[in-house]
């Protein structure tokens, strides 16, 4: 049986979803010969560990408690006397963290995954690298951070995966690496890779306002507590540049044009959120209204899409032809058009579930097992 150590970092929503999905797998994986031996998780302000990182684990009924604390908005540090465990408070995280990187990076490779949304990560990742550890990601900002700190982390190809950076638990990154490694030279990328603004763009060609859509997408769940989150184009933009980088471009998210939904007066510096909801967002239905008659009069959709064509990085509206991939989206699916010498006339598409915290810890478990071949 082969035993991955595994270190979790994030305990949001797809932290726990991932948690669940290694413990429901657990058959699943012993058919395989695998068993991924959690022996720690923290969030922002906490961590839990295994008694002795190098021979024990966290049992499953503790990470079903993780979960369950979590869920209800409380601390790691509630774990304190549950089960065999530690708990660490904020100011021993980062140095415990690369103290059991330490221990298990260069003899049995340790996965150290992030579900996290925090930039604060991007250090530790850069140690567990040079620590011989396998790097997962789910979290976009490391990727997204300096050159410098990218180049670190990929500095090791075969030691980090982070297909759900990109389309949750959709095969991207891996179709696009399988393209490059084959000698075809991709020169253009187009998609919508936003689940909350696909369903949004999909919706507003139908008749219905804008600002009536993105109130039911908030009551649906599809947008952040405040949609500006998602309407400003910054996930998407660092999804952009993660894909770009991929190629070989060598940018930064300031060279990503992005194409706010909403104006800087409604900003949430500038406006309470539910004065944007009530009061702002009417405001702007008149202009999507006009950009959708413009494109239906030339037969064209509207699609919120990154684009990435020989120095063009962009995010934002775009016309596109009704009966392409990305003009016949519907809902809150993914869709990626590649273009290569051998996807010219038809590009390689790729669609489906591109969101949500079942996707994406699905796709992160995916990564963790893809690596299985580096461990002893």
């Amino acid at each position: 049986m082969k035993k991955i150590p595994l270190l979790l970092m994030g305990c949001g929503g797809v932290g726990r979803q991932l948690l669940h999905h290694i413990i429901a797998c657990r058959l699943l994986h012993s058919k395989l010969g695998v068993r991924l031996r959690v022996v720690g998780v923290c969030d922002s302000k906490s961590m839990v560990v295994a008694p002795d990182a190098f021979t024990t684990e966290l049992d499953d009924d503790l990470l079903l408690q993780v979960c369950k604390v979590k869920s209800s908005g409380s601390s790691l540090q509630n774990l304190n006397n549950f089960g065999e465990c530690k708990v660490f408070s904020s100011q021993d995280l980062a140095r415990k963290v690369t103290d059991i990187a330490t221990i298990l990076g260069n003899s049995t490779g340790m996965a150290l995954v992030d579900c996290s949304a925090s930039s604060e990560t991007i250090g530790v990742l850069s140690q567990a690298v040079d620590l011989g550890c396998c790097v997962v990601l789910a979290n976009k900002k490391p990727l997204t951070s300096s050159l410098e700190y990218y180049d670190k982390l990929v500095s090791q190809p075969r030691r980090i995966r982070h297909e759900s950076t990109v389309g949750a638990g959709l095969p991207v990154i891996a179709s696009i690496n399988r393209i490059l490694s084959s000698g075809d030279p991709i020169y253009r990328i187009v998609g919508s890779l936003s689940g909350t603004l696909g369903f949004v763009m999909s919706e507003v060609e139908g008749g219905k306002p804008f600002s009536q859509v993105i109130n039911a997408a908030k009551s649906l769940g599809y947008t952040e507590p405040d949609p500006r989150d998602d309407l400003s184009g910054m996930d998407v933009a660092r999804k952009a540049l993660i894909l770009a980088r991929l190629l070989g471009h060598h940018i930064n998210l300031d060279s990503v044009k992005i194409e706010s939904l909403y104006p800087v007066e409604m900003g949430p510096d500038v406006m309470p959120v539910e004065d944007f909801l009530v009061n702002g967002l009417p405001l702007l239905d008149k202009d999507i209204k006009n950009r959708i008659d413009k494109a239906s009069s030339s037969g064209n959709v509207l699609r919120y899409v990154c684009l990435i064509e020989d120095s063009r990085y962009e995010v934002g509206i775009q016309e596109l032809p009704r009966d392409s991939a990305l003009g016949r989206l519907r809902g809150s699916d993914n869709v990626l058009e590649i273009y290569s010498r051998c996807y010219k006339t038809q590009p390689l598409v790729i669609q489906g579930a591109g969101a949500g915290n079942d996707t994406t810890a699905a796709g992160v478990l995916a990564d963790i097992l893809d690596i299985q071949d580096l461990f002893p």
